[in-house]
């Protein structure tokens, strides 16, 4: 419930800031394949929301000017978030991944949970015991 509060926040606050609002709607074919292989559900100006599945850890990451929402559908998984990046290299401008997390909190996600990780700040998925699936809505600076 929490996260469909973030979500009606954000999402009003982008239709509010637009030139010519609208509505968009992705019907549950296309979000039950994302949340099955990830997957892109809505790309605007400030604004993207994704549908993402994991069976493995992955990287870390650093986004310069991307806050995450991330609310967790099904399944579970250690999340890290803080600390310092090791091994970190810029893959694309604004983003940089890495190998590892010095000091950091961890945290177990599981369903129904909702985690924000404002832009600049090192995250990583280090564990999933068996799989997850999450949304993301990616809130962009300009």
């Amino acid at each position: 419930m929490k996260f469909l509060l973030v979500l009606a926040t954000l999402w009003a606050a982008f239709l509010l800031s637009a030139a010519e609002p609208g509505v968009t709607y992705v019907d549950h074919e296309k979000v039950a394949a994302a949340l099955a292989k990830g997957g892109a559900l809505v790309t605007a100006q400030d604004l993207l929301v994704s549908g993402s599945h994991r069976d493995k850890a992955g990287q870390v990451e650093v986004h310069d000017k991307e806050t995450d929402v991330i609310y967790v559908v099904e399944g579970e998984a250690t999340f890290v978030t803080g600390g310092t990046m090791i091994g970190g290299k810029t893959t694309k401008a604004g983003q940089s991944l890495g190998t590892d997390i010095k000091g950091g909190d961890t945290r177990h996600l599981g369903k129904g949970d909702v985690i924000v990780v404002p832009a600049g700040v090192p995250h990583w998925f280090k564990e999933v015991p068996h799989s997850i699936s999450y949304y993301v809505v990616k809130v962009l600076k300009p």
